[in-house]
C-alpha cells in the first residue's frame, strides 16, 4: 500500500517543505493525534496561529453560528456588520492614540504588502527599510523585505527594488543597538536619502530570524527618526500578536505606537485572516478599490477572530503567557549547566527560544538543534527550529495548554536535550 508520505511526494510540490511526517487526524487544545492514533504535544501551534488552542469551544461555536448565516459575500460587494465590528475592536486595541482604521486580508504576507502599499501611497515615496533576519512572507515583496536567503529567496531571481536592509540589534551576534542605528545613518548618507523612504518595517521580536527581541531604546529611537524624516513605522506583529509575548501586541512592551500594524496568525484562531490597522489619515490615503481582496475578511474568519479576542480577555491569556514562559525558561536554565551547547534562553511572554552553539565556542550548532527536535518528536513533542543559522528552537505552544500537559512537555524537552548529547 502506498504510504501517505509517498502520495505526498508524488502529488505536492517539493517546495512545500514539511517539518514532520505527522499527518493530523484530530486536535484538541495543545494535543494532536495522527492517522495512526499517536498523540503529540503541540509546541508549534501552527506557527503561533492557535494561541487559543486547537478547536477552542468558543471559536468553534462562533464559526458554527456564522455557517448557519452565510459563508461568503465578498465584503466589497455585500458588506456585513461583523467585519465592521471587528475593525472597531482592533482600532481600540492596537497601540496608538488618535483615530485608527483597519482593512482585512487573508494572510500575513498580504497584510505586509498592503501596509507597504498604503505607506507608499500616503508618503508619495518608494523606499522601504527592513532588517536582516526579518521575515515578512513568501510573496515577491515579502521575500524582498525578508532578511534571510535560505530557503526563502534562493533561486527566485531579482528581488523588488527600493528595499534596503539594516542589521538587527543582536548583542549575542555582535550587533549592538548603537551599531544598528549607525548603520541606518550610513544608509541615509550613502544609499538613500531619507526623503525617499516611505517606511521602516520591523518585527518587535524577530520570528523566523531567531526570536530576538528589539531593545526598547532601539524601538524608541526608530520612532524618533521616523518622526524626524516623516517616515512611517510599520510594526509586523504577525507572529508576535494576540497575547503571545505577554501583551496583546508586542509594541506595548516598548511604549511605542507604530503608524501601521500588520497582524494575522493568532487573530483567526486557526482560520485565515489578517489585518492592517493604522492611523486613520494614513489608512484613508488609497482610493476606494485600491485595497481589498476576494476573501479578505471572510465571514467565518471574522467570527473566529471575535471569539479569539473574547477568549484572550476572558481567560487572561496575556498573564498566562508570561507565567508559562517563566516556567519554561526556568526549566531550561536549570539544566543549562549540563547542556553546554545552550548559549542563550530568551523571549518575552511565551514567545521563547533556546539557542545552541558548538560547546565552548561561538559557532552556531544547527545539527544539535535538529537533534533535539528529532529526539523530542520521538517522544511525542512537536518543536520548531528557526534562526538565520538554524541553531535555535522556538517554543510556541497554545497559551491555553493544560498545566499537566505543559509539565509533561517540559519533561520530554529535558529528556530530548540530554539524549541529543549522547
Amino acid at each position: 500500500m502506498t504510504s501517505l508520505t509517498e502520495r505526498k511526494n508524488a502529488a505536492i510540490s517539493r517546495g512545500v517543505g514539511m517539518t514532520t511526517q505527522i499527518y493530523a487526524e484530530r486536535a484538541e487544545n495543545s494535543e494532536i493525534w495522527d492517522k495512526e492514533g499517536k498523540r503529540y504535544i503541540d509546541f508549534a501551534a501552527g506557527i503561533a496561529v492557535v494561541n487559543t488552542g486547537h478547536r477552542h469551544p468558543k471559536v468553534i461555536g462562533a464559526v458554527r453560528a456564522q455557517l448557519d448565516r452565510f459563508t461568503h459575500t465578498c465584503h466589497q460587494v455585500v458588506p456585513y456588520e461583523n467585519y465592521v465590528a471587528l475593525a472597531e475592536r482592533l482600532n481600540q486595541l492596537v497601540p496608538g492614540d488618535g483615530p485608527k482604521k483597519t482593512a482585512f486580508y487573508t494572510t500575513g504576507a498580504e497584510a505586509v504588502e498592503n501596509a507597504v502599499k498604503i505607506a507608499r501611497h500616503y508618503t508619495g515615496r518608494a523606499g522601504i527599510i527592513a532588517f536582516a533576519g526579518g521575515f515578512h512572507g513568501r510573496t515577491f515583496l515579502g521575500m524582498s523585505l525578508t532578511g534571510k536567503v535560505q530557503p526563502y529567496k534562493a533561486g527566485f531571481g531579482p528581488m523588488m527594488n527600493d528595499v534596503w536592509h539594516l542589521p538587527f540589534p543582536n548583542p549575542l551576534h555582535g550587533v549592538t543597538a548603537d551599531e544598528a542605528l549607525a548603520a541606518l545613518d550610513r544608509l541615509f548618507r550613502a544609499d538613500i536619502d531619507p526623503s525617499r523612504v516611505a517606511a521602516i518595517i520591523i518585527e518587535p521580536v524577530q520570528g523566523e530570524g531567531g526570536f530576538y527581541e528589539a531593545p526598547t531604546g532601539f524601538i524608541q529611537r526608530l520612532r524618533e527618526i521616523c518622526d524626524q524624516y516623516s517616515i512611517l513605522l510599520i510594526a509586523d506583529e504577525v507572529q508576535t500578536g494576540f497575547a503571545r509575548t505577554g501583551k496583546l501586541f508586542a509594541m506595548e512592551h516598548h511604549g511605542v505606537a507604530a503608524d501601521l500594524t500588520t497582524m494575522a496568525k493568532g487573530l483567526g484562531g486557526g482560520l485565515p485572516i489578517s489585518a492592517v490597522t493604522g492611523r486613520a489619515e494614513v489608512m484613508d490615503s488609497p482610493a476606494p478599490g485600491g485595497l481589498g481582496g476576494t476573501y479578505a475578511g471572510n465571514p467565518l474568519a471574522v467570527a473566529a477572530a471575535h471569539a479569539v479576542l473574547d477568549v484572550i480577555a476572558e481567560e487572561d491569556l496575556c498573564e498566562r503567557a508570561t507565567r508559562l514562559g517563566q516556567r519554561l525558561k526556568q526549566r531550561l536554565a536549570g539544566i543549562a549547566d549540563s547542556v553546554p551547547e545552550i548559549v542563550d534562553i530568551r523571549g518575552p511572554g511565551f514567545m521563547n527560544a533556546v539557542e545552541f552553539n558548538l560547546a565552548g565556542t561561538d559557532k552556531p550548532n544547527p545539527d544539535f538543534a535538529n537533534r533535539v527536535r528529532e529526539e523530542a518528536l520521538k517522544r511525542g513533542l512537536i518543536l520548531l527550529t528557526c534562526g538565520v543559522h538554524g541553531n535555535v528552537i522556538r517554543f510556541l505552544a497554545p497559551l491555553t495548554i493544560q498545566d499537566q500537559v505543559f509539565d509533561e512537555a517540559l519533561d520530554i524537552l529535558e529528556a530530548a536535550l540530554r539524549a541529543a548529547r549522547e
